[in-house]
């Protein structure tokens, strides 16, 4: 466990940050009257991602290799974190849906519906705390691994 301890500290602090931009979202309203523009938004976050793990690698490099670090360290270490992120990403979509902001389904579902985009059944079938766990829990390990193979590229050290 110890020799994961840093990965695991980052994964937990990776949720962390994405329940803070979850909070920012909502305070500027892309949940409810800026909605049209949260498909835009929301799309930023992947910057703040990267830079996690940019900074969990160089972690790391640093406090667990001396200061170097091979590519597969690296990538091993961001899949570490991937994994963790991924078993902690259904109570993060829980905990955003339910506590953060409980209305986004329903502005969604409304605002697919009047746009035209979704049909009434179609917007509840995708807008729904179900669809969400499901979809996080595909797109974060494959989204991670990427990510932690990339990362591990310019965190490398000899």
């Amino acid at each position: 466990m110890k020799k994961i301890a840093i990965e695991i500290k980052w994964a937990i602090l990776f949720i962390v940050v994405q329940l803070v931009w979850m909070i920012g979202e909502r305070v500027a309203g892309l949940h409810d009257e800026n909605i049209d523009k949260h498909y835009i938004v929301t799309n930023f976050f992947a910057i703040v991602a990267i830079a996690v793990y940019v900074v969990a690698l160089l972690d790391k490099r640093k406090n667990s290799y001396h200061g170097k670090m091979t590519w597969k360290q690296g990538f091993l270490s961001g899949l570490i974190i991937t994994a963790g992120v991924t078993l902690l990403t259904p109570l993060s979509q829980y905990i955003t849906s339910a506590l953060i902001t409980p209305n986004y389904f329903t502005n969604m579902i409304q605002y697919s519906v009047n746009e035209g985009k979704l049909t009434q059944e179609a917007a509840e079938a995708y807008f729904n705390m179900k669809s969400y766990i499901l979809q996080s829990s595909i797109f974060a390990p494959v989204v991670g691994v990427v990510t932690s193979a990339i990362v591990a590229i310019f965190t490398k050290k000899k």
